[in-house]
């Protein structure tokens, strides 16, 4: 079980469907939610020298305001290094075009590319996957 789980995506029917999804799970202790990749950037950087605090995994969507997943990927390119921990991130969209999945891909920080609606044995299996990897 995680300690906690990151969302960063403003569609209010999909995270409170994923909410719903997350507790019946039951994968983490708590869950974060932010509707742009600002918002999470700036918690990242306020808490990135206390790996207690920051998430131990994070579901990113692709397309949102302020600043979109590809957007908060480039900032979290320069961030990464000075966090107190490794985060794994799962790039969630409900996009069937073929260049996100492989430009998601070919990120060094996303461990894979899940399609929206996601359900709770897909969640066990992020959370899984995200538990085997180096913190």
């Amino acid at each position: 079980m995680l300690d906690t789980l990151c969302v960063i995506d403003d569609d209010p029917v999909f995270t409170f469907l994923l909410k719903k999804m997350i507790e019946k799970a039951q994968v983490t202790r708590q869950t974060l939610y932010f509707e742009n990749g600002q918002e999470a950037i700036d918690f990242l950087e306020a808490n990135r020298e206390q790996p207690g605090t920051l998430p131990q995994l994070i579901l990113l969507d692709i397309n949102m305001p302020i600043l979109d997943g590809w957007q908060f990927l480039d900032e979290y390119a320069v961030l990464h290094r000075e966090l107190a921990r490794n985060i794994p991130i799962f790039m969630t969209s409900s996009s069937t075009d073929p260049e996100d999945y492989k430009r998601a891909l070919a990120s060094e920080f996303i461990i894979d590319y899940v399609r929206k609606p996601i359900y709770v044995k897909e969640i066990q299996s992020i959370v899984g996957q995200a538990s085997v990897l180096p913190q």
